[in-house]
Protein backbone atom coordinates (compact mmCIF):
# COMPACT_ATOMS: atom_id res chain seq x y z
CA UNK A 1 0.00 0.00 0.00
CA UNK A 2 1.06 3.55 -0.66
CA UNK A 3 1.51 6.12 2.13
CA UNK A 4 -0.47 9.34 2.45
CA UNK A 5 1.12 12.63 1.50
CA UNK A 6 0.65 13.74 5.12
CA UNK A 7 2.40 10.74 6.66
CA UNK A 8 5.23 11.02 4.14
CA UNK A 9 5.92 14.60 5.25
CA UNK A 10 4.93 14.31 8.92
CA UNK A 11 7.02 16.17 11.51
CA UNK A 12 8.74 14.01 14.11
CA UNK A 13 6.43 13.44 17.10
CA UNK A 14 8.21 12.21 20.25
CA UNK A 15 6.61 9.40 22.24
CA UNK A 16 6.91 8.37 25.87
CA UNK A 17 7.66 4.93 27.32
CA UNK A 18 4.85 2.88 28.79
CA UNK A 19 4.54 3.28 32.54
CA UNK A 20 3.51 -0.10 34.05
CA UNK A 21 0.70 0.30 36.59
CA UNK A 22 0.63 4.03 35.85
CA UNK A 23 -2.21 5.94 37.49
CA UNK A 24 -3.80 8.89 35.68
CA UNK A 25 -6.89 10.99 35.89
CA UNK A 26 -7.72 10.27 32.24
CA UNK A 27 -6.49 7.60 29.82
CA UNK A 28 -7.36 8.10 26.16
CA UNK A 29 -7.19 5.26 23.63
CA UNK A 30 -6.26 6.67 20.22
CA UNK A 31 -3.86 9.43 19.14
CA UNK A 32 -5.79 10.93 16.27
CA UNK A 33 -7.45 14.33 16.25
CA UNK A 34 -10.17 13.37 18.77
CA UNK A 35 -7.73 11.84 21.23
CA UNK A 36 -5.06 14.54 21.14
CA UNK A 37 -7.48 17.50 21.11
CA UNK A 38 -9.38 16.10 24.08
CA UNK A 39 -6.09 15.39 25.85
CA UNK A 40 -4.91 18.98 25.39
CA UNK A 41 -8.19 20.43 26.66
CA UNK A 42 -8.11 18.20 29.74
CA UNK A 43 -4.41 18.85 30.42
CA UNK A 44 -5.08 22.59 30.25
CA UNK A 45 -7.65 22.10 33.01
CA UNK A 46 -4.99 20.44 35.16
CA UNK A 47 -5.74 16.75 34.54
CA UNK A 48 -2.94 14.18 34.32
CA UNK A 49 -3.54 12.55 30.93
CA UNK A 50 -2.02 9.58 29.10
CA UNK A 51 -2.79 8.76 25.46
CA UNK A 52 -2.29 5.13 24.41
CA UNK A 53 -1.96 4.64 20.65
CA UNK A 54 -2.01 1.16 19.09
CA UNK A 55 0.15 2.17 16.12
CA UNK A 56 1.63 5.66 15.80
CA UNK A 57 0.19 9.17 16.10
CA UNK A 58 -2.16 9.81 13.18
CA UNK A 59 -1.60 6.39 11.62
CA UNK A 60 -5.28 5.64 11.08
CA UNK A 61 -7.94 8.14 9.98
CA UNK A 62 -6.45 11.56 10.79
CA UNK A 63 -3.22 10.90 8.92
CA UNK A 64 -5.21 9.74 5.89
CA UNK A 65 -7.94 12.38 5.72
CA UNK A 66 -8.27 15.03 3.03
CA UNK A 67 -7.72 17.69 5.68
CA UNK A 68 -10.77 19.87 4.92
CA UNK A 69 -11.95 22.02 7.83
CA UNK A 70 -15.34 23.02 6.44
CA UNK A 71 -18.90 23.62 7.56
CA UNK A 72 -20.19 23.01 4.02
CA UNK A 73 -19.93 19.24 3.88
CA UNK A 74 -21.23 18.07 0.53
CA UNK A 75 -24.90 17.24 1.12
CA UNK A 76 -24.41 16.21 4.75
CA UNK A 77 -26.68 18.86 6.26
CA UNK A 78 -29.72 17.87 4.21
CA UNK A 79 -29.07 14.23 5.13
CA UNK A 80 -29.08 15.15 8.82
CA UNK A 81 -32.26 17.15 8.29
CA UNK A 82 -33.86 14.12 6.62
CA UNK A 83 -33.18 11.91 9.64
CA UNK A 84 -33.39 14.43 12.51
CA UNK A 85 -35.11 17.57 13.72
CA UNK A 86 -34.28 21.16 12.78
CA UNK A 87 -32.99 21.58 16.34
CA UNK A 88 -30.54 18.70 15.94
CA UNK A 89 -29.34 20.06 12.60
CA UNK A 90 -28.72 23.50 14.12
CA UNK A 91 -26.88 21.91 17.04
CA UNK A 92 -24.72 19.87 14.65
CA UNK A 93 -23.74 23.02 12.73
CA UNK A 94 -23.09 24.96 15.94
CA UNK A 95 -20.88 22.16 17.25
CA UNK A 96 -18.92 21.96 14.02
CA UNK A 97 -18.51 25.73 14.00
CA UNK A 98 -17.21 25.61 17.57
CA UNK A 99 -14.81 22.82 16.61
CA UNK A 100 -13.61 24.70 13.53
CA UNK A 101 -13.11 27.88 15.54
CA UNK A 102 -11.17 26.16 18.32
CA UNK A 103 -8.89 24.36 15.88
CA UNK A 104 -8.06 27.41 13.76
CA UNK A 105 -7.47 29.52 16.87
CA UNK A 106 -5.10 26.84 18.17
CA UNK A 107 -3.20 26.73 14.88
CA UNK A 108 -2.85 30.51 14.82
CA UNK A 109 -1.62 30.57 18.42
CA UNK A 110 0.90 27.82 17.68
CA UNK A 111 1.85 29.43 14.34
CA UNK A 112 0.93 26.29 12.40
CA UNK A 113 0.15 27.31 8.81
CA UNK A 114 -3.20 26.57 7.22
CA UNK A 115 -4.87 27.83 4.05
CA UNK A 116 -8.15 29.70 3.89
CA UNK A 117 -10.24 28.35 1.03
CA UNK A 118 -13.81 28.56 -0.20
CA UNK A 119 -15.78 25.31 0.02
CA UNK A 120 -17.97 24.17 -2.90
CA UNK A 121 -20.57 21.48 -3.35
CA UNK A 122 -21.15 21.10 -7.09
CA UNK A 123 -23.59 19.22 -9.32
CA UNK A 124 -23.06 17.93 -12.86
CA UNK A 125 -26.59 16.55 -13.34
CA UNK A 126 -30.13 17.80 -12.85
CA UNK A 127 -30.60 15.26 -10.07
CA UNK A 128 -27.53 16.69 -8.39
CA UNK A 129 -28.92 20.18 -8.84
CA UNK A 130 -32.05 19.13 -6.97
CA UNK A 131 -29.82 17.91 -4.13
CA UNK A 132 -28.11 21.30 -4.06
CA UNK A 133 -31.46 23.03 -3.64
CA UNK A 134 -32.30 20.85 -0.64
CA UNK A 135 -28.82 21.36 0.83
CA UNK A 136 -29.06 25.12 0.38
CA UNK A 137 -32.29 25.27 2.35
CA UNK A 138 -30.83 23.09 5.11
CA UNK A 139 -27.64 25.13 5.34
CA UNK A 140 -29.39 28.49 5.42
CA UNK A 141 -31.93 27.17 7.90
CA UNK A 142 -29.03 26.25 10.18
CA UNK A 143 -27.57 29.74 9.86
CA UNK A 144 -24.77 29.21 7.34
CA UNK A 145 -24.25 32.00 4.76
CA UNK A 146 -24.16 29.63 1.79
CA UNK A 147 -24.58 31.13 -1.68
CA UNK A 148 -25.27 29.49 -5.04
CA UNK A 149 -23.72 29.90 -8.48
CA UNK A 150 -24.28 28.30 -11.88
CA UNK A 151 -20.60 28.30 -12.83
CA UNK A 152 -17.41 27.62 -10.92
CA UNK A 153 -13.67 27.28 -11.47
CA UNK A 154 -13.70 23.58 -12.33
CA UNK A 155 -12.48 22.54 -15.81
CA UNK A 156 -15.78 20.86 -16.69
CA UNK A 157 -19.40 21.92 -16.99
CA UNK A 158 -21.55 22.00 -13.87
CA UNK A 159 -25.28 22.54 -13.42
CA UNK A 160 -24.64 24.60 -10.32
CA UNK A 161 -22.66 24.91 -7.10
CA UNK A 162 -23.06 25.97 -3.48
CA UNK A 163 -20.30 28.06 -1.92
CA UNK A 164 -19.32 28.77 1.67
CA UNK A 165 -16.53 31.33 1.86
CA UNK A 166 -13.62 31.36 4.27
CA UNK A 167 -13.22 27.69 5.17
CA UNK A 168 -9.80 26.04 5.60
CA UNK A 169 -7.55 23.19 4.53
CA UNK A 170 -4.71 21.83 6.65
CA UNK A 171 -1.81 19.41 6.75
CA UNK A 172 -3.35 17.07 9.37
CA UNK A 173 -0.05 15.65 10.64
CA UNK A 174 1.25 19.15 11.35
CA UNK A 175 -1.93 19.71 13.34
CA UNK A 176 -1.32 16.54 15.35
CA UNK A 177 2.35 17.40 15.89
CA UNK A 178 1.37 20.77 17.39
CA UNK A 179 -1.25 19.14 19.62
CA UNK A 180 1.21 16.47 20.76
CA UNK A 181 3.81 19.12 21.58
CA UNK A 182 1.24 21.13 23.56
CA UNK A 183 0.12 18.03 25.47
CA UNK A 184 3.64 17.04 26.46
CA UNK A 185 4.41 20.65 27.46
CA UNK A 186 1.45 20.41 29.85
CA UNK A 187 2.76 17.17 31.37
CA UNK A 188 0.68 14.70 29.34
CA UNK A 189 2.08 11.48 27.93
CA UNK A 190 1.76 9.79 24.53
CA UNK A 191 2.64 6.10 24.25
CA UNK A 192 2.80 4.49 20.80
CA UNK A 193 2.56 0.78 19.96
CA UNK A 194 0.22 0.26 22.91
CA UNK A 195 -3.10 -1.28 21.87
CA UNK A 196 -5.91 -1.07 24.40
CA UNK A 197 -7.67 -4.43 24.53
CA UNK A 198 -9.97 -4.14 27.56
CA UNK A 199 -11.34 -1.63 30.06
CA UNK A 200 -13.06 -2.48 33.34
CA UNK A 201 -15.32 0.18 34.77
CA UNK A 202 -14.17 -0.11 38.37
CA UNK A 203 -13.11 2.68 40.67
CA UNK A 204 -10.63 3.50 39.28
CA UNK A 205 -11.12 2.11 35.77
CA UNK A 206 -8.49 -0.45 34.74
CA UNK A 207 -7.09 -0.32 31.21
CA UNK A 208 -5.44 -3.42 29.75
CA UNK A 209 -3.06 -2.82 26.84
CA UNK A 210 -0.13 -4.42 25.01
CA UNK A 211 2.44 -3.93 27.79
CA UNK A 212 0.31 -4.18 30.90
CA UNK A 213 -2.20 -2.27 32.96
CA UNK A 214 -2.92 1.35 33.80
CA UNK A 215 -5.66 2.93 35.88
CA UNK A 216 -7.66 6.13 35.49
CA UNK A 217 -10.62 8.00 36.89
CA UNK A 218 -11.99 8.17 33.32
CA UNK A 219 -11.25 6.45 29.99
CA UNK A 220 -12.03 7.86 26.54
CA UNK A 221 -12.29 5.62 23.48
CA UNK A 222 -11.10 7.74 20.55
CA UNK A 223 -10.51 4.71 18.35
CA UNK A 224 -12.61 5.43 15.27
CA UNK A 225 -15.20 2.89 16.31
CA UNK A 226 -15.27 1.85 19.99
CA UNK A 227 -13.12 -1.20 20.76
CA UNK A 228 -15.52 -2.19 23.55
CA UNK A 229 -18.83 -3.84 22.68
CA UNK A 230 -20.82 -2.18 25.48
CA UNK A 231 -23.65 -0.27 23.87
CA UNK A 232 -23.26 -2.20 20.60
CA UNK A 233 -21.87 0.83 18.77
CA UNK A 234 -20.25 -1.48 16.21
CA UNK A 235 -23.83 -2.13 15.06
CA UNK A 236 -24.85 1.55 15.20
CA UNK A 237 -22.24 2.85 12.79
CA UNK A 238 -21.41 1.65 9.30
CA UNK A 239 -17.70 1.56 8.33
CA UNK A 240 -16.77 3.07 4.98
CA UNK A 241 -13.48 3.16 3.14
CA UNK A 242 -12.61 5.79 0.51
CA UNK A 243 -9.57 6.68 -1.58
CA UNK A 244 -7.39 9.72 -2.23
CA UNK A 245 -4.74 10.16 -4.91
CA UNK A 246 -2.28 13.03 -5.39
CA UNK A 247 -1.53 14.28 -8.90
CA UNK A 248 1.06 16.55 -10.45
CA UNK A 249 -0.95 18.57 -13.01
CA UNK A 250 0.43 21.02 -15.58
CA UNK A 251 -1.06 24.52 -15.46
CA UNK A 252 -3.26 26.25 -12.92
CA UNK A 253 -5.33 24.22 -10.46
CA UNK A 254 -8.73 25.00 -8.94
CA UNK A 255 -8.05 26.61 -5.56
CA UNK A 256 -11.31 25.89 -3.80
CA UNK A 257 -12.24 22.75 -1.87
CA UNK A 258 -14.77 20.94 -4.06
CA UNK A 259 -17.07 17.98 -3.45
CA UNK A 260 -19.67 16.54 -5.81
CA UNK A 261 -23.33 16.21 -4.87
CA UNK A 262 -23.60 13.00 -6.90
CA UNK A 263 -22.06 9.58 -6.45
CA UNK A 264 -19.50 8.29 -6.97
CA UNK A 265 -18.13 11.17 -4.94
CA UNK A 266 -15.37 13.37 -6.32
CA UNK A 267 -13.47 15.47 -3.79
CA UNK A 268 -10.83 18.03 -4.81
CA UNK A 269 -8.31 20.21 -2.97
CA UNK A 270 -4.74 21.37 -3.46
CA UNK A 271 -1.67 20.52 -1.40
CA UNK A 272 2.07 20.98 -1.70
CA UNK A 273 5.14 18.79 -1.55
CA UNK A 274 8.83 19.58 -2.05
CA UNK A 275 8.35 19.78 -5.82
CA UNK A 276 5.35 22.11 -5.88
CA UNK A 277 1.56 22.10 -5.97
CA UNK A 278 -0.50 18.92 -6.14
CA UNK A 279 -4.14 18.16 -6.78
CA UNK A 280 -5.75 15.71 -4.35
CA UNK A 281 -8.66 13.73 -5.79
CA UNK A 282 -10.78 11.61 -3.48
CA UNK A 283 -13.85 9.41 -3.72
CA UNK A 284 -15.18 5.97 -4.69
CA UNK A 285 -16.10 5.07 -1.14
CA UNK A 286 -17.77 1.80 -0.14
CA UNK A 287 -18.65 -0.23 2.95
CA UNK A 288 -15.53 -1.95 4.25
CA UNK A 289 -15.03 -5.46 2.88
CA UNK A 290 -17.79 -5.06 0.31
CA UNK A 291 -18.16 -3.66 -3.18
CA UNK A 292 -15.72 -5.74 -5.18
CA UNK A 293 -12.14 -4.95 -6.14
CA UNK A 294 -10.64 -2.01 -4.28
CA UNK A 295 -7.87 -1.84 -6.90
CA UNK A 296 -10.56 -1.27 -9.54
CA UNK A 297 -12.01 1.59 -7.47
CA UNK A 298 -8.61 3.21 -7.22
CA UNK A 299 -8.02 2.73 -10.96
CA UNK A 300 -11.39 4.33 -11.73
CA UNK A 301 -10.57 7.35 -9.54
CA UNK A 302 -7.17 7.70 -11.23
CA UNK A 303 -8.70 7.40 -14.69
CA UNK A 304 -11.25 10.12 -13.91
CA UNK A 305 -8.51 12.48 -12.74
CA UNK A 306 -6.38 11.82 -15.82
CA UNK A 307 -9.32 12.44 -18.15
CA UNK A 308 -10.48 15.54 -16.33
CA UNK A 309 -7.06 17.14 -15.86
CA UNK A 310 -4.98 16.37 -18.99
CA UNK A 311 -1.37 15.57 -18.23
CA UNK A 312 -2.10 14.59 -14.61
CA UNK A 313 0.46 12.16 -13.17
CA UNK A 314 -0.27 10.29 -9.96
CA UNK A 315 2.45 10.63 -7.32
CA UNK A 316 0.90 8.69 -4.42
CA UNK A 317 -2.42 7.38 -3.13
CA UNK A 318 -3.96 6.23 0.12
CA UNK A 319 -7.24 5.28 1.80
CA UNK A 320 -9.10 6.21 4.96
CA UNK A 321 -11.82 4.64 7.07
CA UNK A 322 -14.80 6.52 8.47
CA UNK A 323 -17.92 5.56 10.39
CA UNK A 324 -21.46 6.70 9.63
CA UNK A 325 -24.36 6.65 12.08
CA UNK A 326 -27.86 6.00 10.79
CA UNK A 327 -28.89 9.65 11.27
CA UNK A 328 -25.48 11.05 10.21
CA UNK A 329 -24.86 12.64 13.64
CA UNK A 330 -21.88 11.44 15.72
CA UNK A 331 -22.22 9.55 18.98
CA UNK A 332 -20.31 11.36 21.75
CA UNK A 333 -20.53 10.86 25.51
CA UNK A 334 -20.87 8.15 28.11
CA UNK A 335 -20.54 4.51 27.08
CA UNK A 336 -23.45 2.41 28.42
CA UNK A 337 -22.54 0.24 31.42
CA UNK A 338 -19.37 2.25 31.87
CA UNK A 339 -20.52 3.58 35.28
CA UNK A 340 -19.89 7.11 34.09
CA UNK A 341 -16.17 6.41 33.72
CA UNK A 342 -15.90 5.33 30.07
CA UNK A 343 -16.59 7.72 27.20
CA UNK A 344 -16.65 7.41 23.41
CA UNK A 345 -16.73 9.44 20.21
CA UNK A 346 -17.56 7.92 16.83
CA UNK A 347 -19.57 8.44 13.64
CA UNK A 348 -17.99 11.53 12.02
CA UNK A 349 -18.86 10.30 8.50
CA UNK A 350 -15.74 11.78 6.80
CA UNK A 351 -15.99 15.19 8.52
CA UNK A 352 -13.68 14.57 11.44
CA UNK A 353 -11.62 17.76 11.17
CA UNK A 354 -14.55 19.66 12.69
CA UNK A 355 -16.53 16.87 14.37
CA UNK A 356 -13.52 15.52 16.26
CA UNK A 357 -12.86 18.90 17.88
CA UNK A 358 -16.57 19.35 18.62
CA UNK A 359 -16.46 15.93 20.31
CA UNK A 360 -13.40 17.01 22.31
CA UNK A 361 -15.19 20.16 23.51
CA UNK A 362 -18.16 18.04 24.61
CA UNK A 363 -16.03 15.39 26.32
CA UNK A 364 -13.88 17.96 28.08
CA UNK A 365 -17.01 19.65 29.47
CA UNK A 366 -18.30 16.27 30.68
CA UNK A 367 -15.06 15.37 32.43
CA UNK A 368 -14.26 18.74 33.99
CA UNK A 369 -17.78 19.53 35.13
CA UNK A 370 -17.89 22.70 33.06
CA UNK A 371 -21.20 24.00 31.78
CA UNK A 372 -21.66 22.33 28.39
CA UNK A 373 -22.67 24.43 25.39
CA UNK A 374 -26.32 24.24 24.33
CA UNK A 375 -25.51 22.31 21.15
CA UNK A 376 -23.96 19.56 23.25
CA UNK A 377 -27.11 19.23 25.35
CA UNK A 378 -29.23 18.90 22.22
CA UNK A 379 -27.02 16.29 20.58
CA UNK A 380 -26.83 14.26 23.81
CA UNK A 381 -30.61 14.06 23.99
CA UNK A 382 -31.65 13.73 20.37
CA UNK A 383 -34.67 11.57 19.60
CA UNK A 384 -34.46 8.63 17.19
CA UNK A 385 -36.99 8.89 14.36
CA UNK A 386 -38.63 5.97 12.50
CA UNK A 387 -36.65 6.73 9.32
CA UNK A 388 -33.46 6.61 11.44
CA UNK A 389 -34.47 3.20 12.83
CA UNK A 390 -35.28 1.95 9.33
CA UNK A 391 -31.87 2.99 7.99
CA UNK A 392 -30.13 1.34 10.94
CA UNK A 393 -32.16 -1.82 10.45
CA UNK A 394 -31.19 -1.88 6.76
CA UNK A 395 -27.50 -1.58 7.62
CA UNK A 396 -27.68 -4.38 10.19
CA UNK A 397 -29.67 -6.61 7.84
CA UNK A 398 -26.88 -6.21 5.28
CA UNK A 399 -24.36 -7.26 7.96
CA UNK A 400 -26.35 -10.45 8.51
CA UNK A 401 -26.41 -11.14 4.78
CA UNK A 402 -22.64 -10.62 4.53
CA UNK A 403 -22.03 -12.96 7.48
CA UNK A 404 -24.09 -15.72 5.88
CA UNK A 405 -22.51 -15.21 2.45
CA UNK A 406 -19.01 -15.31 3.90
CA UNK A 407 -19.49 -18.58 5.78
CA UNK A 408 -21.34 -20.18 2.87
CA UNK A 409 -18.50 -19.28 0.52
CA UNK A 410 -15.90 -20.54 3.00
CA UNK A 411 -17.68 -23.87 3.43
CA UNK A 412 -17.82 -24.47 -0.31
CA UNK A 413 -14.32 -23.14 -1.07
CA UNK A 414 -11.68 -25.56 -2.21
CA UNK A 415 -8.92 -26.85 0.01
CA UNK A 416 -5.80 -24.71 0.21
CA UNK A 417 -3.03 -26.33 -1.76
CA UNK A 418 0.74 -26.13 -1.53
CA UNK A 419 1.13 -23.50 -4.27
CA UNK A 420 1.38 -19.98 -2.84
CA UNK A 421 -0.88 -17.24 -4.24
CA UNK A 422 0.72 -14.87 -6.72
CA UNK A 423 2.46 -11.78 -5.37
CA UNK A 424 -0.01 -9.21 -4.04
CA UNK A 425 -2.97 -11.58 -4.00
CA UNK A 426 -4.97 -13.38 -1.32
CA UNK A 427 -7.63 -16.07 -1.24
CA UNK A 428 -9.97 -17.74 1.24
CA UNK A 429 -10.16 -21.52 1.25
CA UNK A 430 -10.33 -24.45 3.65
CA UNK A 431 -7.87 -26.48 5.63
CA UNK A 432 -10.04 -29.36 6.70
CA UNK A 433 -13.19 -27.63 7.97
CA UNK A 434 -11.35 -24.45 9.02
CA UNK A 435 -11.68 -21.35 6.80
CA UNK A 436 -8.21 -20.04 6.07
CA UNK A 437 -6.91 -16.86 4.43
CA UNK A 438 -3.69 -17.13 2.42
CA UNK A 439 -1.79 -14.24 0.86
CA UNK A 440 1.59 -13.45 -0.61
CA UNK A 441 3.00 -9.95 -0.07
CA UNK A 442 6.61 -8.90 -0.64
CA UNK A 443 7.55 -12.51 -1.25
CA UNK A 444 6.19 -13.73 2.10
CA UNK A 445 3.24 -16.14 2.19
CA UNK A 446 1.06 -16.17 5.33
CA UNK A 447 -1.74 -18.59 6.14
CA UNK A 448 -4.22 -17.36 8.75
CA UNK A 449 -7.59 -18.28 10.17
CA UNK A 450 -10.06 -16.39 7.98
CA UNK A 451 -12.41 -15.67 10.90
CA UNK A 452 -12.49 -12.09 12.20
CA UNK A 453 -11.61 -11.98 15.89
CA UNK A 454 -14.40 -9.52 16.66
CA UNK A 455 -17.65 -11.35 15.86
CA UNK A 456 -16.62 -14.12 13.50
CA UNK A 457 -17.12 -12.71 10.02
CA UNK A 458 -15.13 -14.23 7.16
CA UNK A 459 -12.52 -11.73 5.99
CA UNK A 460 -12.01 -10.71 2.36
CA UNK A 461 -8.88 -9.71 0.49
CA UNK A 462 -8.43 -5.99 -0.21
CA UNK A 463 -6.40 -6.05 -3.43
CA UNK A 464 -5.44 -2.36 -3.39
CA UNK A 465 -4.23 -2.14 0.21
CA UNK A 466 -3.21 -5.79 0.56
CA UNK A 467 -5.12 -6.40 3.74
CA UNK A 468 -7.81 -8.69 5.09
CA UNK A 469 -11.04 -6.74 5.67
CA UNK A 470 -14.12 -7.88 7.57
CA UNK A 471 -17.43 -7.04 5.81
CA UNK A 472 -19.39 -7.09 9.08
CA UNK A 473 -18.10 -4.18 11.18
CA UNK A 474 -14.97 -2.99 9.41
CA UNK A 475 -12.08 -4.63 11.25
CA UNK A 476 -8.97 -4.82 9.08
CA UNK A 477 -5.86 -6.96 9.36
CA UNK A 478 -2.39 -6.93 7.81
CA UNK A 479 -1.25 -9.94 5.73
CA UNK A 480 0.46 -11.33 8.84
CA UNK A 481 -2.78 -11.00 10.85
CA UNK A 482 -1.93 -7.84 12.83
CA UNK A 483 -4.88 -5.58 13.62
CA UNK A 484 -5.01 -2.43 11.46
CA UNK A 485 -8.49 -1.11 12.35
CA UNK A 486 -11.01 -2.08 15.03
CA UNK A 487 -13.39 -2.95 16.54
CA UNK A 488 -11.25 -6.12 16.68
CA UNK A 489 -8.39 -5.95 19.17
CA UNK A 490 -6.89 -9.40 18.62
CA UNK A 491 -4.94 -10.46 15.50
CA UNK A 492 -6.01 -13.18 13.11
CA UNK A 493 -4.57 -16.48 14.30
CA UNK A 494 -2.17 -18.51 12.21
CA UNK A 495 -3.72 -21.62 10.69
Amino acid sequence: MSTSLWLQSAPAIPADPFEPDGAYEVVIAGAGLTGLTTAVMLARSGSRVCVLEARSVGAVTTGNTTGKVSLLQGTQLSQIQRFSSERVLAAYVDGNAAGQGWLLDFLETRQVPYEVRDAYTYATTLDGLDRLDVELRAARGAGLPVSEERVCELPFAVEGALILRGQAQVHPMRVLAALADELRRLGGRIVEGERVTAVSAGEPAAVTSTSGRTTADAVILATGTPILDRGLYFAKVEPHRSYVAAFRVPGALPQGMHLSAETPARSLRTARDDEGELLLVGGNGHPVGRGGSTAARLADLTSWAERTFPGAERTTWWAAQDYRSANRVPFVGWLPRGRGRIFLATGYDKWGMTNAVAAALSLAADLTGAEPPEWTKTLHHRVTRPIDLADGARANASVGVEAAKGWAAAETAGAIGEVAPAEGTGMVGRRGVTPVAVSTVDGSTCTLRAVCTHLGGIVRWNDAERSWDCPLHGSRFAPDGAVLEGPAVEPLGHA
